[in-house]
């Protein structure tokens, strides 16, 4: 048995948890906030067979799209004044984890 953890954006994370429940998979989204940009996402926790990994990752890429966002760069100190600059970053996709799971036990 695999635990999955997919970090995806927030935009992403209804349609990748329908598309999975779909394929009959069990989901648990948790709500979590990214580091980088500081932006929330959403964490969706996926437990399954060996066999059917795969599936369960080919759905979140199909359902992940990546995006081109602006925001604000952190400040800069120019010409006796502080200054933040818009910068080009990509965003949405998703980072997949996959887990061994040693025990496995539904009450």
């Amino acid at each position: 048995m695999k635990l999955i953890l997919a970090i995806v954006s927030n935009d992403d994370s209804s349609s990748v948890s329908s598309a999975l429940t779909k394929e009959n998979y069990s989901v648990t989204r948790l709500a979590t906030t990214g580091g980088f940009l500081r932006a929330g996402n959403t964490t969706i926790i996926v437990g399954t067979e060996n066999d059917k990994v795969e599936k369960a990752i080919e759905i979140i890429g199909n359902e992940s799209k990546r995006r081109t966002e602006i925001v604000p760069s952190t400040a800069s100190y120019d010409i006796g004044r502080y200054a933040s600059f818009p910068v080009e970053v990509q965003v949405g996709g998703a980072t997949i984890f996959v887990v061994d799971v040693e025990q496995f036990v539904k009450l």
